[in-house]
């Protein structure tokens, strides 16, 4: 499958792929929840380039998110991932599907050139993405996964093509991060002026709801930074707060993967704590409870600590 993501990244192709992420490695838990393919979606392929990936947290959102997938696909001619996990895909909620007309939809850029002129990866200046020609039209086509020209010719013994095109499949996606990201972001006042602010996608940020409220009850200001879009990861998000808040608690089912990029961000401006879960089943909210009161400064005594609530770096050391 992976590979096939790079084919679609090189040719491409709009598409979206639906992860419902469970319990691994191999086989493992076929049914129970996991959130453990986060890293395989970035960097799942060889090479150098840029995705998308959404995070769901609810039926309702796995619904229009998808929608929201295909709708990204077009804008920027690329593969999307859904990326949800089992106990979404398994939950029974209220979905409200819209009428039709009232869905939006965005249309494929069809090429203004006639069959003779159109080149099929060419892009104007100042754009990222070259229109795309219907089958059936008129349109001759050449693709392959190889490293091409903008006519789609293989440049397999000149690495000439291979700098303008990478460049540009990256950059169709990085120069458009603000229309890409979203973020939800809660608390009782603005993230800036909390102690703590968990990080969190999926099931695992439903599951930090009622600790976060917990935790205020304890007089612990906590916030939360809700990953809509996994990837492209928010840097600047994460940077920002770094300077401000105490720490970051990022509670995930797998053992440390999205952590890893919030340490990233954060370089050090505020300390960085993971809650880690194989899978199998969702976080027990008085472990992710106890962690907060921990990157708060309360409850932190060294004797009871585990390892699901030592700082990222203590467990690197150790």
């Amino acid at each position: 499958m992976m590979e096939n993501l790079g084919l679609g990244i090189m040719l491409e192709t709009p598409c979206v792929l639906v992860n419902v992420q469970r319990g691994g490695p191999s086989t493992g838990l076929p049914t129970l929840t996991g959130q453990g393919d986060m890293m395989q979606a970035r960097w799942g392929s060889h090479g150098d380039y840029a995705v998308i990936a959404l995070a769901p947290s609810s039926p309702q959102e796995l619904f229009d998110l998808t929608i929201h997938a295909f709708n990204l696909s077009e804008r920027y001619r690329t593969p999307v991932l859904v990326m949800t996990d089992a106990e979404v895909g398994h939950m029974t909620e209220k979905v409200v599907i819209p009428p039709p007309q009232e869905i939006e939809i965005v249309e494929r850029r069809k090429p203004t050139v006639g069959p003779e002129e159109y080149l099929p990866y060419h892009v104007e200046a100042g754009e990222w993405v070259s229109p795309m020609a219907v089958a059936g039209e008129g349109y001759h086509l050449h693709v392959t996964g190889l490293t091409h020209d903008e006519r789609g010719y293989p440049a397999t013994n000149d690495d000439s093509a291979q700098w303008p095109l990478v460049q540009r499949l990256i950059s169709k996606i990085e120069e458009n991060r603000e229309d890409i990201i979203i973020l939800e972001e809660e608390g009782d006042c603005p993230l800036e002026e909390v102690e703590v602010v968990v990080v969190s996608y999926g099931i695992a940020a439903r599951t930090s709801l009622w600790p976060i409220q917990m935790a205020r009850k304890e007089g612990i200001k906590v916030g939360l930074l809700r990953l809509v879009t996994v990837w492209p990861f928010p840097d600047d998000r994460i940077r920002a707060l770094a300077g401000r808040v105490k720490s970051f608690v990022v509670p995930e089912i797998n053992m440390g993967q999205i952590v890893r990029e919030v340490e990233r961000c954060a370089a050090g401006g505020a300390e960085v704590f993971r809650v880690s879960h194989p899978g199998g089943g969702i976080h027990d909210p008085q472990e992710v409870l106890r962690v907060l009161r921990q990157a708060a400064g309360r409850d932190a005594e060294p004797g009871q600590l585990r390892a699901q609530g030592v700082p990222s770096q203590t467990l690197e050391a150790s």
